[in-house]
């Protein structure tokens, strides 16, 4: 016989007499220390007692045909064997004194011949009871009733009238069988009425039609009811409809039917169908929809029956609850109906109790926890009798749904029995205690068993023991390295050694030890540790023409105390029985290929322990022509299908689409949430393109759907149609949230921020967030609070920047997420209380100056020290007797620092200082204030210098006091110096002038020469930095150019001593022409036309005017025209006009040049704006410089 797998509980704690259950409960539990299973071995369950166990019994509705004889199952097992006896509605029923009533042999089935007999005796409950030397099991109560199917009542039916257009309602009303009839509506000759969305059965059998056509006029509607246990059928009288088109009814919106009103109600048991049924009338017929407030239909379990009218909901749970609205819909309208549905349960178990087995002194609990709505009531039975009236056993104690046993004795076996009842049904379990006598260990593992695995694979050493008490497992490596529970070894409760990873050092002989009070026994096993087979080259991808051959290699790494077998597949089959494939040791050849060889061809290595294996597809072309191959994007895989479903994975499986001519490279695999983000594909994982099935990971409380990828060198294939949706249950979160920060924001406070959770790393719905905190380095309990919908937590009331350890976990409905890692924030700050002391200034130079200071204590930063602020500010120069306005300079020094150096100062003057402390809130309060004064330095620039009075070779220089003295002035030094040309200037002469002189005149300077100024102020530091100016001696022609100096140039002295020649010789004709032609007054034309390059002096920029002797300050001749063009007729009529025909410059018979001074006597207007004189040597010199 089959003996249930059993625990043994052990404990040493001493129970007392006073304080609550629970506590007891909690301090028993607390001392809990091992199990001991049961094995089962017969040879070891023998001669172990056993009180009874229910194993078969009929169920608890019972409803039997009385053409057949009533069988009630009851069978158990014990040991010894029990003995069996039966209750009928509470009392004794004595099945020997009912010569129609047998019990089977051996067993307390009963049969019970109800031929000849009335089958209502025998209606009743029945309970059985099964009892041996060590105690007593009951079975439940079974209810024993007939079916019954009894005859329509007989009534007249009135023929129906109705106009078109009506609704109508035909009620069948079958009378009530056990268990109910099935219904439906045929006419005289059997034939089915056709049942469309106008036309409806309703749950109670009832015909229903949302408006009448003339169609359904006819005198033979006829309801049946079949009653499924005697196979009957009965039919109500038939019911005559006739349809008038006198007065149609016309269209209107949709009204109900069934039910009625705006609400109804509707209950249902957990684990039950629930049914909802909504039917309307209206013209046109309308259509139906359902709608769950607050929530989705389960897809997976929800149908739609009867042209949407019915919905149908499986296997109800709790949140099927709630409220369902039906929307009945035409083209004029729309009503609404809403069903209240509440879900009950009957009890259901959580845990029922277990069978124990005890050693005497040892403890023991039996837990009953079950749950139900209502909630159920728990009582506790010991062999069928209510535990308050069973003989006292001062062993046992009961708290509620948990009875414990301590120290328990040999007379303490019994069967207890868990009763958990509500009103909507109950739970019976048996579970017994069974008290063995001292039992000495038991090794029950084989002898010198060898265990084989493959490295990094979990390697379990079994030491499979048995003994009263429970025997203690000790396990040792080569009889002499004790073993302990620790990485990388597990001892389990039953005595199993696991390996987590096992390598080749694990490699040896294994000793497990099993000991108690009675003894010792031990046991070897030897554990092999062996090395992976791996496929080395894989078999490629081929592309090979009709006629040849192809190769594929499969070279395999083993083992060598492994056999491997290899296998070739094509296209997960065998080979063909073909002579020309052949397979050598690590390859396989295929000659002469046909078409027909194309497939996925897989090696596959095998041995006792593992296997390994891979894949390659072989592609057929012609030979000549060679075709050109068109690679194509995969078609989409189909037929995705889950299998092995569990809480946390399950397996996709899927059939590949065509290549289309390249081998596929991997597929990838997408899901999406339709609960929390419908419509969004995410990529999941990707697994080779030789797989069709992939081991997916899963998360709680997600409605997933998958969908498959595949590629190839081309690219990605369409994605295939979605899997069926499948939803993992809800689970406590498996994480906590992340970017956990805590700073404060104003003094006083302190914000607890993080990054919240998406919904689909929540786990299940409920999603919160338990905030702990307590200040660190204090000893405190942790502060928390639980918040949901929320990023951040505001804790007041806290001291001034302290340091706080804070931690965030999340939790839903479900549980409690991980534990959370600890981060540190720190409270709100405020500003600064003090300033810094010791301020002391070191003056360096005349422009830099080093300050100190000592550092503020951290208590009174209140906050993290961001630095220093050293404000600083010029009051006024030391040779001022007033403060002038300046702003405050400021340098910032990091807070590690308490010295640093300030520059850029202004030499020679009174600066004041005070410093600040600053942290995050901002600054504290000002040090005291501290003045220091800079060092003389040289000084700036005068503040100008003038050129006066040029002459040939002397002019008068002016200066200012510079702007910045920087010290006490002592004088001047002005250096100057001839420029000879642009890159180089002649010697310097250099003066110093006492301070009060700021002018003075220099002579004997050469005449037409441009010299450099440079002058510059002088302190006890030194001379401070230059004004430079330069300026020329006037000169009878120009100023030489600084930029372009061509009076250097020989080609320029040529040119002007041409020019001077030919003024010469137009002089002398001048002179002649005079005296022979009479006045002339060229001087007065020459006067007209002075240069005007040559201009006065301008005594503010030193710059030379026109040069004039001092008797007639006549100007130079060749001076360029009027800038009109034209020369004026003087007031005398004699002129050179009288002697010249045209405007051009040309010489006269005598040699005279008159083009000069000539002009036409009449111009042309288009010629007024243009010059009439021929180009002057002057002017063109002039174009020169």
């Amino acid at each position: 016989m089959d003996f249930p797998v059993v625990h043994l509980i052990m404990g040493k704690s001493t129970m007392r007499s006073s304080g609550s259950g629970a506590v007891l409960l909690m301090i028993f539990l607390s001392h809990l220390t091992a199990a001991l299973e049961v094995p089962l071995d017969p040879k070891v369950l023998e001669g172990l007692p056993q009180p009874p166990t229910i194993t078969l019994q009929s169920p608890k509705d019972y409803i039997f045909d009385p053409r057949e004889d009533i069988i009630i199952h009851c069978e158990a097992k014990g040991k010894p064997h029990p003995s069996f006896s039966w209750t009928r509605n509470g009392s004794h029923f004595d099945v020997e004194q009912d010569s129609k009533v047998l019990m089977k042999p051996g067993s307390g089935t009963l049969v019970i011949d109800i031929s000849g007999e009335k089958a209502e005796a025998y209606e009743g409950t029945y309970q059985c009871t099964a009892h041996n030397d060590h105690g007593t099991a009951i079975s439940n109560n079974i209810v024993i009733r007939q079916s019954r199917s009894p005859l329509w009542s007989k009534e007249r039916l009135e023929p129906i009238t109705v106009q078109t257009g009506v609704s109508l309602v035909l009620q069948c009303r079958p009378p009530a069988g056990l268990p109910p009839p099935v219904i439906f509506w045929m006419d005289n000759i059997f034939q089915r009425l056709p049942l469309d969305n106008r036309v409806t059965q309703a749950l109670n059998g009832d015909l229903y039609f949302s408006n009448v056509l003339p169609e359904d006029n006819r005198n033979d509607y006829i309801c049946y009811a079949r009653f499924p246990y005697t196979q009957t059928i009965q039919q109500k009288q038939p019911i005559s409809v006739t349809v008038l088109q006198t007065f149609p009814a016309g269209q209107r919106r949709p009204d109900f039917m069934t039910p009625l009103g705006a609400t109804s109600t509707k209950m249902v048991l957990r684990g039950e169908t629930l049914e909802l049924e909504c039917i309307a009338e209206g013209l046109p017929t309308p259509e139906m929809s359902w709608q769950k407030d607050g929530g989705e239909l389960p897809t997976s379990r929800v149908s739609f029956l009867n042209y949407k009218k019915t919905v149908k909901i499986l296997d109800v749970s709790e949140s099927d609850g709630g409220d369902y609205t039906c929307t009945a819909t035409n083209r004029l309208g729309t009503a609404h109906h809403i069903i209240k549905v509440a879900v009950k349960a009957a009890p259901f178990w959580i845990s029922a109790p277990r069978n124990l087995i005890l050693a005497p002194n040892e403890t023991g609990i039996l837990t009953c926890r079950v749950s139900g709505d209502p909630k159920p009531d728990i009582s506790w039975f010991v062999n069928g009798v209510p535990i308050e009236n069973a003989p006292e056993d001062p062993t046992r104690k009961v708290d509620g749904d948990t009875v414990i046993l301590s120290r328990v004795q040999t007379s303490s076996s019994a069967v207890y029995q868990c009763n958990a009842s509500n009103e909507f049904g109950y739970l019976i379990a048996n579970a017994f205690v069974s008290v063995l006598v001292a039992e000495p260990p038991r090794v029950l593992t084989p002898p010198n068993q060898v265990y084989k695995v493959i490295t990094n694979s979990p390697a379990l050493l079994h030491c499979a023991t048995f003994g009263s008490p429970i025997p203690t497992i000790t396990w040792f490596k080569d009889r002499q390295i004790s073993i302990k529970s620790e990485d990388p070894y597990v001892i389990h409760e039953n005595g199993t050694l696991e390996i987590n990873v096992a390598q080749s050092q694990n490699s040896g002989k294994y000793t497990c030890i099993a000991s108690n009070n009675l003894g010792i026994k031990e046991n070897h096993v030897f554990l092999e540790v062996k090395e992976p087979t791996r496929i080395l080259k894989q078999p490629e991808y081929k592309v090979v023409q009709r006629g040849m051959s192809a190769i594929f290699e499969c070279k395999v790494k083993h083992d060598p105390s492994l056999v491997p077998t290899m296998t070739w597949l094509k296209n997960s089959g065998e080979l063909p029985d073909d002579e020309r494939f052949e397979v050598d040791t690590d390859s396989l050849i295929i000659k002469d290929v046909t078409e027909e060889d194309e497939g996925t061809y897989t090696c596959i290595m095998n041995t006792t322990l593992d296997r390994d294996s891979a894949s390659a597809m072989l592609t057929v072309v012609e030979a000549t022509p060679t075709p050109a191959i068109v690679y194509e994007k995969p078609d989409p895989p189909t037929d995705l299908e889950l299998t092995d479903q569990t809480e946390r994975s399950v397996q996709l499986t899927w059939i590949p689409g065509d290549e289309h001519n390249s081998a596929t490279q991997n597929f990838l695999i997408q899901y999406e949430d339709l609960l929390h983000q419908p419509g969004i594909w995410v990529n999941m994982t990707e697994v080779a393109g030789t797989s069709t099935t992939a081991q997916l990971e899963l998360s709680p409380h997600v409605y997933y759907s998958f969908r498959v990828l595949a590629k190839n060198q081309v690219g990605y294939s369409q994605p295939s149609q979605p899997s069926r949706q499948y939803r993992t249950n809800p689970a406590a979160p498996d994480e906590n949230p992340s970017n956990v920060h805590g700073e404060g924001t104003e003094p006083g406070n302190l914000v607890i921020s993080w990054t919240s959770l998406t919904g689909f790393q929540s786990n299940g719905p409920g999603l919160e967030y338990k905030v702990l905190w307590r200040q660190m380095d204090v000893d405190q309990e942790w502060s928390s609070n639980t918040v949901a919908n929320a990023s951040q937590y505001v804790v007041s009331g806290v001291p001034v920047y302290v340091p706080y350890e804070i931690k965030v976990q999340a939790l839903n409905d479900y549980g409690n997420g991980p534990e959370a890692e600890v981060v540190v924030g720190y409270s709100g700050e405020d500003l600064p209380l003090s300033a810094p002391d010791g301020v002391l200034v070191t003056v360096d130079n005349s422009t830099m100056a080093k300050v100190h200071w000592e550092p503020v204590s951290p208590n009174s930063v209140r906050g993290k020290l961001k630095g220093y602020k050293v404000y600083y500010r010029r009051q006024r120069g030391l040779e001022e007797d007033v403060d002038q306005e300046s702003q405050d300079q400021v340098l910032t020094f990091n807070e590690n620092q308490t010295e640093g150096h300030l520059a850029g100062l202004q030499p020679y003057s009174l600066y004041n200082i005070f410093i600040r402390v600053l942290n995050s809130k901002g600054e504290g309060p000002q040090s005291q204030d501290k003045q220091f004064e800079t060092l003389e330095g040289v000084p700036g620039p005068p503040s100008f210098l003038n050129v006066l009075n040029p002459s040939l070779d002397s002019l008068t220089l002016e200066w200012g006091p510079p702007l910045k003295k920087n010290g006490r002035l002592i004088g001047y030094t002005l250096k100057y110096q001839p420029v000879i040309n642009s890159s180089e200037v002649g010697p310097a002469t250099v003066l110093d002038f006492p301070l009060n002189e700021t002018t003075v005149a220099l002579d004997n300077l050469n005449s037409s020469v441009l010299y450099q100024f440079h002058l510059s102020a002088k302190t006890i530091k030194g001379a401070g930095a230059n004004f430079t100016k330069e300026a020329s001696t006037v000169t009878e022609t120009t100023v030489a150019s600084r930029h372009v100096d061509i009076a250097t140039q020989g080609w320029f002295i040529g040119l002007m001593c041409a020019i001077a020649l030919l003024i010469l010789v137009l002089l002398i004709v001048c002179f002649i022409k005079r005296n022979k032609g009479g006045k002339y007054p060229v001087k007065e034309k020459e006067e007209a036309h002075q240069d005007p390059e040559i201009q006065p002096m301008k005594e503010d920029d030193g710059t030379f005017g026109e040069y004039s002797d001092t008797e007639d300050h006549k100007p130079l001749k060749g001076s360029r025209t009027p800038s009109n063009g034209t020369v004026r007729r003087d007031e005398s009529d004699d002129s050179l006009v009288d002697y010249g025909e045209g405007g051009d410059g040309q010489f006269n018979e005598d040699g005279s040049f008159i083009g000069q001074y000539s002009g036409k006597k009449e111009k042309d207007t288009h010629e007024g704006n243009e010059s009439s004189e021929a180009p002057s040597p002057v002017n063109a010199m002039n174009s020169f410089v």
